[in-house]
């Protein structure tokens, strides 16, 4: 008896080992972007949340045996070094992060809180854990302008009928001469991932059939969507009648936030009163019961063995898939509106990602002006819009809007930590002509033709610049580079 809890506890040991080796960079690099400034990620909010609901599960009594949770553990264990696999051959960080999620599965699993009087879904709160990761950005460029399309067209339609002075063209909207447009950040990312992180928790707390959470959550998704054509139209009326508002800027805090969250609120209220799916409760039969028989002097071999295939895993060489191509390094004009450039160095950070990604970046100053030129054949790892990089160097950002002339651009206003004010100014141009001034476009048209390279030009100016000296600037720069015009 005394050699058979050895061996179990060897092997508890091994397995947990294993577990932290292949675990300890996915989570180290998940921790950073929760502080990073650049990622803008609230996810350690989610693993609260996972952590309140683990202790009001685990403050209950066992009520019941579902079977085999130790050899469920092994398997979903053995899934995640798989997986961690794959994240360390690729160098994807957020690979690594689903393998957390898994690690959450087995946990949660290993804790029998499926098998509780507050019982939890151990398969959703590792749903849950997933939206801990910078998922939010991820989906952000990678489907921020579809759901700008999507917004923008149910905008249109909500709106028809309320003015005979409405036009819609694609994401800009023209009501009684006012222009709204549905920029990046009016792409409901925000909301939607809010309201799928509602749905999970429900899910997690009344562990329906996979079937009715899955229902559900396609009900959430198209609510989601619904209410943030809501608040766009909201946001519109106010912009075209401001009297309905006393005269105040829907545009401006707090009464933006206001109008968004009131929707949200609204588009998830149906659901929390709606939605009491009944539990859906594993029968197990006496024979899928009885657990997998190892001999017990296999234990020992099967921790060394699980050990030495992490430590294996974590040594394997990185190597991205999404390296950019080797291309023609792009140049910057001498002169700019009659004044010298003057090269600047990229910072140490920079230097490395290239080093690391491939790409081309350069930068020159002309006189108070600065521009820069980012060159890629992979924009996933590349192209980013200032609230990215900036924000990470400690620069607060606010996004101004966009402008379509003398190219379409997104104008942001960056404020130094010495109160220093700077506008900048970025579009994206491909080798094919295309032109935006929204990131999310620019990845949207490269996943359709992946062989086409982008441009990020960027271009910085002292806040008090005059507009007529800014213009002629932005000119002087559209002139040089000679970049198709839209």
């Amino acid at each position: 008896m005394k050699h058979f809890i050895a061996n179990h506890q060897f092997t508890a040991l091994g397995f947990g080992l294993a577990s932290a080796i292949l675990a300890f960079e996915p989570a180290l690099w998940l921790i950073r972007t929760w502080f990073d400034p650049s990622y803008s990620s609230s996810g350690a909010i989610y693993l609260f949340v996972i952590g309140g609901l683990l202790l009001w599960s685990l403050s209950s009594p066992i009520e019941r045996d579902t079977g085999n949770h130790r050899q469920t553990v092994v398997l979903l264990l053995v899934a995640s070094a798989f997986i961690r696999l794959i994240s360390q051959v690729f160098a994807i960080n957020v690979v690594g992060g689903l393998a957390l999620a898994i690690d959450v599965f087995a946990i949660a699993t290993l804790l029998r809180v499926g098998e509780r009087q507050r019982a939890l879904s151990p398969l959703w709160l590792s749903v849950l854990f997933l939206f801990s990761l910078p998922i939010e950005r991820i989906v952000q460029r990678l489907l921020g302008y579809p759901l700008q399309e999507l917004s923008a067209d149910i905008s249109c339609l909500l709106l028809n009928g309320i003015s005979g002075n409405l036009s819609c063209n694609g994401v800009r909207l023209t009501l009684e001469g006012k222009d709204v447009l549905v920029d990046l950040p009016c792409s409901g990312t925000s909301s939607l991932m809010l309201s799928m992180a509602f749905i999970v928790v429900l899910n997690g707390v009344y562990r329906p059939r996979l079937r009715t959470a899955v229902l559900w959550s396609f009900l959430t998704l198209a609510f989601s969507v619904l209410g943030n054509s809501i608040r766009i139209s909201a946001l519109a009326m106010g912009i075209a009648y401001p009297q309905v508002v006393f005269g105040h800027d829907v545009m401006l805090e707090p009464l933006h936030s206001i109008v968004g969250y009131l929707t949200l609120a609204l588009t998830l209220l149906p659901i929390l009163i709606f939605y009491r799916p009944k539990a859906s409760h594993r029968v197990v039969s006496g024979d899928a019961a009885k657990p997998l028989t190892i001999p017990a002097v296999s234990h020992r071999y099967l921790a060394l063995v699980f050990v030495a295939v992490a430590v294996l895993v974590v040594s394997l060489p990185r190597q991205a898939i999404d390296v950019a191509k080797a291309t023609e390094a792009p140049s910057l004009p001498i002169f700019l509106d009659g004044v010298l450039g003057q090269d600047e160095p990229l910072l140490p950070v920079e230097k490395r990602y290239l080093s690391a990604y491939g790409g081309y970046a350069v930068k020159k100053r002309y006189g108070a002006h600065a521009l820069t030129l980012v060159h890629t054949s992979s924009p996933l790892r590349h192209l980013h819009a200032p609230d990215d990089c900036l924000r990470g160097l400690g620069y607060k950002i606010e996004f101004l809007g966009s402008r379509f002339d003398p190219m379409p651009t997104a104008l942001y206003r960056a404020t130094s930590k010495d109160g220093q004010q700077w506008q900048v100014s970025v579009s994206f141009v491909s080798s094919n002509g295309d032109v935006t001034h929204n990131v999310a476009e620019a990845i949207w048209i490269w996943l359709q033709a992946p062989s086409v390279s982008w441009t990020s030009i960027q271009r910085i100016s002292p806040w008090q610049t005059a507009a007529s000296t800014e213009k002629q600037f932005e000119a002087a720069v559209v002139a040089a580079l000679d970049f198709p015009r839209p």
